[in-house]
């Protein structure tokens, strides 16, 4: 999903008790991580709550990032819907070359999230360029 259907999503909704409703939604969708996976390489430093992403490569041409994520917390669960929806499914570069923080900004949820959620996405966002990055040098 691309952030113009996210934000056409979120402008439907209208108030941000709705909104919120919706990142709950969206993380109660997300896969199951492993218990296996909820370990201290995984986990999002940070974060207020527990957070934990992995990615694994799809085989390519061109390869691909797929992410895997877990929280304690639903609104942060959402939040890693949201990220997954932006960057999973891609290229390293076209991760890299995402304006996540645009995005966040778009769908409103730099203005609607307290100080410490805004940090702990933006560590979020930190875990997904580093993994990138590491798949990028890999592959170089």
């Amino acid at each position: 999903m691309q952030v113009e259907e996210l934000a056409e999503t979120f402008e439907m909704l209208g108030d941000w008790e709705e909104r919120y409703r919706y990142l709950i939604e969206l993380g109660r969708k997300l896969p199951p991580l492993p218990e296996a996976e909820h370990n201290e390489a995984n986990k999002v430093r940070g974060c207020m709550s527990q957070v934990w992403m992995t990615a694994r490569t799809e085989p390519g041409p061109p390869l691909k990032l797929h992410f895997a994520g877990d929280s304690d917390a639903h609104i942060v669960k959402g939040l890693i819907a949201v990220l997954f929806m932006l960057c999973s499914d891609r290229t390293p570069r076209e991760i890299l070359d995402t304006d996540i923080n645009s995005a966040f900004a778009r769908l409103g949820l730099d203005s609607n999230l307290s100080m410490n959620r805004r940090n702990g996405f933006y560590s979020m966002v930190e875990r997904i360029k580093l993994l990138a990055t590491q798949a990028v040098n890999e592959t170089a």
